[in-house]
């Protein structure tokens, strides 16, 4: 990667803790909205965290959610919020950051991202975005779904220490514009193995695809990659970030000392085998509504017919979680969980039954102590207007993360150094 400068660092942005006062005002483009203050309060752990992934820098056409950081910024930290976890596209940086690139969709059932083709140049706007977010005190944990563009390159990270260098670009285009001490984690990839995600990787055997991070060929790539990283920077955080069902299987999947934390993505309807999804007639549509109508039509009567099950499901699997970090003595970071998977505003999709899940995933999380970083859900940002715009729920959740306790012995873990080390960045 050439080196160049991406941002100009004579501006000496500084964070600090802010008032609450608010004044009516009028953002570009809009009418008169309400300005929540600037900054989020500036504490260590634990964080109130959301999933910005893709749409950060994908989801710019008008009334799509990103067009004005300012304002999704403002409205994030006027929820509560402390952390974003976004996709750095590690692959294209590492080819040429300043490129622009062609995607392609993954999907266009889904609000994240885009639903059609799109064209995106990573930096200099990585490193805009993250100014935006040391302007407004908002620490930022970094992750990659590795999008598809018409090269397809990430299939050119085909060995650990490929991944491991892309990731090297990242943080050096990063650093090179002063903005390291706003990044608090890499995961260095989303819901390893999954071969939506990582198509670069075969695993051993080839069936362990979404649930196979355990596999020995997955522990040496976690183990190989992360070396990478860890010998030009050894104070940030590493991890890969997994998915599936938390039960008493996890707890036999030992020995993840390259991992600096756990995170581990957690539903409902990931209980007994995808049982809930199952019954509704969900089955993870990229271009078909079919999924959707089922989940309209059959969804919400199915939690209600027995509200107890479904529960129980969600909060033994965090439950479980829980004992995992205790097993394997390290936090947790949960980004993505707690109701359904997909979800958006759409006919007879009522968000009810999605935030009740979410307020008993979160209130379940925070008080176990074993969460430095809680998301209220995956659903936490503008395009989904109808979580979005519940500013009260938001702000009940987040306030109760920030007063839920953490275990002494995580206190210890790099993870807290690091986060001690960005709040006052």
């Amino acid at each position: 990667m050439k080196r160049r400068h991406f941002l100009n660092q004579s501006a000496g942005l500084t964070l600090g803790v802010m008032g609450g006062t608010r004044a009516l005002g009028v953002l570009p483009g809009s009418g008169p909205v309400e300005q929540p203050r600037k900054k989020a309060v500036v504490q260590p752990y634990p964080l109130a965290i959301t999933m910005w992934e893709f749409s950060w820098l994908e989801r710019r056409w008008p009334g799509a959610g990103y067009e004005d950081w300012d304002r999704a910024l403002s409205e994030l930290v006027d929820r509560g919020y402390d952390a974003v976890r976004i996709d750095a596209f590690p692959h294209l940086i590492h080819h040429e950051p300043e490129k622009e690139f062609m995607l392609l969709p993954h999907w266009s059932v889904q609000d994240w991202g885009s639903p059609g083709i799109n064209r995106v140049q990573v930096q200099p706007n990585l490193n805009k975005f993250l100014e935006k977010c040391r302007e407004y005190g908002v620490r930022v944990g970094l992750s990659s779904w590795f999008r598809k563009d018409e090269e397809d390159l990430r299939l050119k990270l085909d060995t650990p220490e490929k991944l491991g260098e892309a990731w090297l670009s990242v943080l050096a285009s990063i650093q090179e514009g002063g903005l390291l001490d706003t990044i608090f984690y890499v995961d260095l990839c989303n819901e390893w193995t999954g071969p939506a995600w990582c198509p670069y990787f075969v695993n051993d055997p080839p069936e362990a695809v979404w649930t196979g991070w355990h596999t020995d060929k997955s522990r040496e790539w976690m183990q190989r990659s992360i070396a990478v990283v860890k010998e030009a920077y050894p104070r940030i955080p590493c991890t890969f970030s997994f998915t599936g069902e938390v039960n008493s299987e996890t707890l036999t999947k030992k020995g993840f000392h390259m991992l600096d934390f756990l995170e581990p993505h957690i539903w409902m309807t990931s209980y007994n085998g995808g049982e809930f999804y199952n019954r509704v007639g969900y089955a993870f549509e990229l271009f078909d509504q079919a999924g959707y109508r089922n989940m309209a039509l059959h969804g919400e009567k199915v939690y209600r017919e027995n509200i107890d099950y479904w529960k129980q499901g969600l909060t033994g699997q965090i439950r479980m979680a829980a004992s995992w970090s205790g097993q394997e003595n390290q936090p947790l970071i949960t980004t993505e969980c707690w109701g359904v998977v997909d979800y958006k505003d759409w006919p007879l999709l009522d968000w009810g039954y999605v935030k009740e899940l979410c307020a008993l995933g979160t209130a379940e999380a925070a008080k176990t102590g074993r969460w430095l970083a809680i998301s209220t859900s995956n659903f936490c940002g503008p395009q989904f207007v109808g979580m979005w715009r519940d500013r009260a729920w938001h702000r009940e959740l987040t306030d109760l993360i920030h007063r839920s306790p953490v275990s002494k012995e995580l206190s210890g873990s790099l993870l807290a150094a690091r986060m001690q080390e960005t709040a006052g960045a």
